[in-house]
């Protein structure tokens, strides 16, 4: 077939399929022989340097998995047929080798994909890579119907550490989805690469039993089955037929939105919709909060943060936490050295940031850190007001310094900052405040004296209330995180704390401290669309401490 204008909208070969094909129309219009190979063998040029091209310009695979591919080419899978340990003959150029894996792992990554299931395990260098690209709770649960090939593979999952994350099901793999749906299992991504005829009842069976969540893919392997599926030769090709029949199927069902793409023998990417089409005008209910899905709305995108104490412990989390959902970050501290420390690990992390000196007792450096975040991050949205000292001292022994130091840090230094940060929200009628109070402004914390401390706080979360009454109408969310024992160096590292820490966890329902990372999620909601009918809220986070 010549390339015309129906191909391509210029009428000249663009992409190497059409550079081929517009080759291959040359050659077979050659007045001579001679003239025929010369475009031949350009035509065999873009052919074969293709897939050795992608893989070159690709990031490669961990060792582990290169490894396993090497075994599984060099494995001599006749005669394990031949000994019945196989229950088929497997072809090792069945393996997807490095490229097909590292395309899966970006898949989920890009998703943020927690559970996946693969429809098809071979030597399982597919599991390896969708299994390193998910978090330490993530699962991909493998469906194989030969137990020798979850032996096979059972050294390489341990050997790379991710045995836990992985969970092979032996059987037939409609048994295995059965089992998983009964189970209760929903899937971000499913993976399709086993038997040809049956991909059709995989399709079915998973959609059917919803274990494909809305907004969820099936990625579907040999799509173009070697381009049998489009030009179809003179034998019969029952694998060629099926998938054929299973693309036309999956174009036609309205349940999802598809796309297949020619890498190595074509990949479809098929998505869940999250509304039928046809299905009766989705309400606010189905929409979500400004047509944003729930995850959206946590994202942070072009939005800009600025967090006081930030140096360190809470604030130094809080920052990591608002720059992983998209946010740029100001890292404010009083101590340069660890705002710049903290900036340059959320630069590290491909996170835009600056750092910022400043003390929040001084109203002109709470006007300055503002004006300068405004400057160099080009706004402010986001703001979170945890700088905080605490000087433990019996009452009757507090000092007057001790007093007026931590309430002009804790309180006077929220409140100047709440103010620098509320002028410029006003004027853009958008912001979010989040103040950090302590479990200690609902209930006395002990058997440590911090009568100062605990007063600060308690302040600051009327403080919070009353600010987020003041400015709820103008369009500012005014709320409080209050967080309860941390398990920080200041507890670890500290005489007078370290013998208080069995006292405490007798206390905690939860029977262990906070982890910082337990509080960075709770931020990320507070500085995001979802929690925007929040106002003057003081949410703590305590592992029930302060129920008892």
């Amino acid at each position: 077939m010549a390339i015309t204008d129906d191909i391509h909208a210029t009428g000249v070969p663009d992409t190497p399929v059409e550079v081929l094909t517009d080759l291959l129309d040359k050659a077979l219009k050659a007045d001579d022989l001679s003239g025929a190979k010369a475009i031949l063998q350009k035509a065999q040029a873009v052919c074969a340097g293709l897939d050795p091209y992608l893989e070159s310009i690709s990031s490669p695979p961990n060792q582990v998995i290169e490894n396993l591919i090497q075994r599984t080419t060099e494995h001599d899978w006749t005669q394990a047929h031949e000994q019945k340990k196989t229950m088929f003959l497997m072809k090792r150029e069945a393996c997807a080798g490095s490229l097909e894996g590292s395309f899966l792992k970006a898949l989920t990554q890009l998703s943020g994909a927690r559970v996946v299931v693969e429809v098809g395990m071979f030597t399982g260098t597919t599991t390896l890579a969708i299994a390193s690209a998910l978090p330490e709770n993530g699962k991909v649960y493998a469906l194989e119907l030969d137990p020798y090939l979850r032996d096979f593979a059972a050294p390489a999952f341990k050997e790379a550490g991710l045995q836990d994350r992985i969970e092979v099901l032996v059987g037939p793999a409609a048994e295995s989805l059965k089992k998983l749906a009964a189970r209760g299992v929903t899937a971000d991504i499913a993976f399709l690469d086993a038997d040809k005829p049956g991909y059709l009842g995989y399709y079915n069976q998973i959609m059917d039993s919803q274990t494909i969540v809305p907004g969820g893919f099936i990625v579907v392997d040999n799509a173009l089955m070697k381009g049998r599926t489009y030009a179809p030769g003179d034998v019969k090709d029952e694998a060629a037929e099926a998938i054929r029949k299973f693309n036309e199927h999956v174009r036609k069902d309205e349940r999802v939105h598809t796309v297949t793409v020619p890498f190595r023998d074509g990949v479809s990417i098929v998505q869940r919709r999250r509304q039928a089409q046809g299905a009766p005008a989705a309400d606010e209910v189905q929409l979500g909060f400004g047509a944003q899905r729930v995850l959206q709305q946590l994202k942070l995108n072009s939005r800009v943060a600025l967090v006081t104490g930030a140096g360190q412990g809470i604030g130094r989390a809080v920052a990591h936490g608002l720059g992983e959902a998209g946010a740029s970050v100001a890292v404010v501290d009083i101590v340069i050295g660890k705002a710049e420390s903290t900036a340059e690990e959320l630069r590290a992390k491909g996170i835009r940031s600056i750092a910022i000196k400043a003390d929040v007792t001084s109203k002109k450096d709470c006007e300055m850190m503002v004006e300068t975040t405004i400057a160099q991050l080009g706004g402010l949205h986001i703001a979170v007001n945890n700088a905080g000292i605490n000087r433990n001292s019996a009452g009757e022994d507090t000092s007057e310094k001790d007093w007026n130091d931590t309430f002009a840090v804790n309180t006077t230094g929220v409140f100047l900052s709440c103010q620098a940060e509320a002028k410029h929200m006003l004027k853009q009628g958008y912001g979010k405040i989040i103040n950090t109070g302590s479990m200690a402004s609902i209930f006395v914390p002990h058997p440590q004296k911090q009568a100062t401390y605990n007063a600060s706080k308690a302040a600051v979360v009327q403080l919070t209330k009353s600010l987020g009454t003041e400015w709820a109408k103008e369009g500012i969310n005014v709320n409080c995180i209050s967080p309860g024992y941390l398990n920080t160096a200041l507890i670890q590292e500290n005489p007078d704390l370290k013998p208080l820490l069995n006292t405490w966890l007798a206390g905690i329902p939860s029977g262990r401290l906070a982890e910082l990372p337990d509080l960075q999620a709770a931020y990320v909601f507070m500085a995001s669309d979802a929690s925007s009918y929040m106002v003057g809220h003081n949410l703590v986070i305590d592992g029930g401490c302060t129920l008892w």
